[in-house]
């Protein structure tokens, strides 16, 4: 059976594309962060110790995942340009290097993680049983990573045709498995906190066979040959332009996670804790915007790619209103019901006032945060991903770092201290992200506050 989840988003009302494809990504990754929510859960109810090496050994996996993320914006932003511009030979092209190019770059991610992944827990941790459980959780979950690399490389490429229906399912069944796999293994048979990371591989695995079968049905796939996967250096570099930038701001996030816990550390395990859970919450919290502003890449970049540059500005605009709307419920949510929510996943008093803490000042984030994620689709719809690069180098690289050190190295704040440097960080890093985007916009586009171009 054909794949038909495919739509033309150079026409109708921006409000029909947003509901489409932003309802069932916000699903699929509520289902993802609940997966997560799981681990956390189960890793609790064998020690505080344990779930603070699932953070640990989680953050150093994820810094590995980012070339995935990449692929994932590259494939969504290079294929929606084709589709836009009515080139199916070009998006074929481009879909078909992109999985080729995803088993290449997978192979060799394996390998330099096996190396590099327990170094940087050393580095951001002390010699104890968390450790010991972060480097065990995190030597199993490198062989998730073909499952977690090739399924969002491949849904990047289904974003662009419209469909994020099939990677919610993929993500929805992933859930039910992990409630049933993570105790079986755990501690039916016996694997003690690694269940939880061989479950991860083994549904993740399944995402990926679900996912690439649904790439297979695509329209433009009909007819195509083993040629088509050969290797092109030039598709390649191509694909390299746009994943690089993507690739290495989302690393630098990830890597901003381990400055903030490195900074944590001086604060004891439940710090680190607190953290990992405040983390978690958040994510759910962030679910509808991450789903909104991950619906506006493929929407602008079709229009980008089609030359309707009013509704490329359109799409911008509408995606903030919903922002805005998200965020009179987010607010208060996070700043009154932090410590119930925290709570759900620790009985420490400890971790539950420290990650209690983190959610006020998320809290006051929330609707920047929103913007961001906007600006970086826009950016990379345009095909211009290296501002995005730029900008996450600032905010969660020099920014974070620099910040945590003034409030706490300087001033000498508490844990508060490190959550005042994240706050900073990230509303700077903001102001920065709009005249960056203004400006590009300017260049490709007439800008986005001015009288649009006419072509």
């Amino acid at each position: 059976m054909k794949n038909r989840r495919e739509y033309d988003l150079t026409e109708g009302p921006m409000s029909g594309h947003f509901w489409r494809l932003a309802v069932p990504a916000a699903m699929g990754m509520l289902f993802a962060t609940l997966y997560n929510v799981v681990d956390v859960f189960y890793a609790g109810m064998l020690s505080t110790e344990a779930q603070a090496g699932l953070a640990i050994g989680f953050q150093a996996f994820f810094i590995f995942m980012a070339i995935g993320f990449g692929l994932s914006s590259a494939m969504s932003a290079l294929v929606s340009n084709a589709k836009g511009a009515k080139n199916t030979e070009d998006a074929r092209a481009t879909a078909a290097l992109g999985i080729t190019y995803g088993i290449i770059a997978t192979a060799i991610l394996m390998g330099v993680a096996y190396f590099v992944g327990p170094a940087l827990i050393t580095i951001v941790s002390e010699p104890g049983g968390y450790r010991d459980a972060a480097m065990g959780y995190f030597y199993v979950l490198i062989f998730s990573l073909p499952g977690f690399f090739m399924s969002y490389g491949a849904n990047g490429i289904l974003q662009a045709h419209g469909d994020t229906v099939s990677m919610q399912r993929a993500l929805m069944v992933a859930f039910v498995a992990n409630i049933v796999l993570n105790p079986l293994l755990m501690f039916t048979l016996g694997f003690g906190f690694n269940g939880i990371a061989i479950a991860t591989v083994l549904s993740q695995t399944g995402v990926m066979v679900w996912i690439l079968y649904r790439v297979s049905q695509l329209e433009i796939f009909e007819g195509i040959t083993r040629a088509a996967f050969a290797p092109d250096m030039g598709r390649f570099r191509a694909i390299t332009a746009q994943l690089l930038p993507s690739s290495t701001a989302m690393m630098v996030m990830f890597i901003s996670g381990f400055v903030v816990q490195f900074a944590l550390r001086g604060f004891g395990e439940s710090a680190i804790a607190a953290y990992g859970v405040g983390l978690r919450i958040e994510q759910i919290l962030l679910l509808p915007v991450l789903g909104m502003t991950g619906a506006l890449l493929p929407i602008a970049g079709q229009n980008f790619g089609g030359g309707h540059h009013d509704r490329v500005r359109d799409a911008l605009f509408y995606c903030w209103k919903l922002g805005f709307a998200m965020t009179v419920i987010a607010t208060p949510t996070l700043w009154f019901g932090g410590a119930y929510f925290v709570s759900l996943f620790s009985d420490d008093p400890e971790v539950i006032a420290v990650g209690a803490s983190y959610l006020k000042v998320d809290a006051i984030l929330f609707p920047i945060y929103m913007m961001l994620f906007s600006i970086n689709s826009i950016l990379q719809a345009l095909k211009q991903p290296v501002y995005t690069l730029w900008i996450s180098l600032y905010r969660q690289g020099f920014g974070v770092a620099a910040f945590i050190w003034l409030f706490v190295g300087v001033m000498g704040f508490d844990v508060w201290g490190v959550w005042f440097g994240i706050a900073t960080a990230v509303a700077s890093g903001w102001v920065i992200a709009l005249i960056v985007v203004q400006r590009v916009a300017a260049q490709h586009m007439g800008g986005l506050f001015g009288v649009p171009a006419r072509s």
